[in-house]
């Protein structure tokens, strides 16, 4: 059973986010560009985010442990990076300079790597 190396490295990326979102919203927040106050709305949205990207890496961590086959779950991973950047889009030009490049930047990125990981070939 050999363990999938990118899925291990792309999961703990995305569950120790989805723990960050949970334990410090405010403080992941800001990590990812947002310098500003958020009201409790915001803080319920990115609590959410935060269940959803500790799920979606808990499962590719544990898909790459066992040996099982990861593309679904880079899939997803890749699925929820496009949900942000699509629901940014629209408020693009209210947006810093920090949190377009790390933001919105970011979710390029990963959607990009979901993308890879849905296609590619299990070793």
């Amino acid at each position: 059973m050999a363990v999938d190396v990118p899925a291990l490295v792309a999961g703990g990326i995305r569950f120790s986010s989805g723990v960050h979102f949970l334990v410090d919203p405010l403080g992941a927040n800001r990590l990812w560009g947002n310098k500003d106050e958020v009201d409790n709305t915001a803080r319920l949205l990115l609590r959410s985010m935060g269940y959803r990207d500790f799920l979606i890496g808990a499962m590719l961590l544990q898909s790459s442990l066992r040996g099982k086959d990861t593309r679904g779950w880079f899939l997803a991973s890749g699925g929820a990076d496009a949900a942000d950047f699509l629901g940014g889009l629209p408020v693009h030009h209210e947006m810093s300079g920090s949190a377009k490049a790390i933001g919105l930047g970011g979710a390029i990125v990963g959607i990009g790597v979901g993308l890879w990981g849905a296609t590619r070939r299990p070793s």
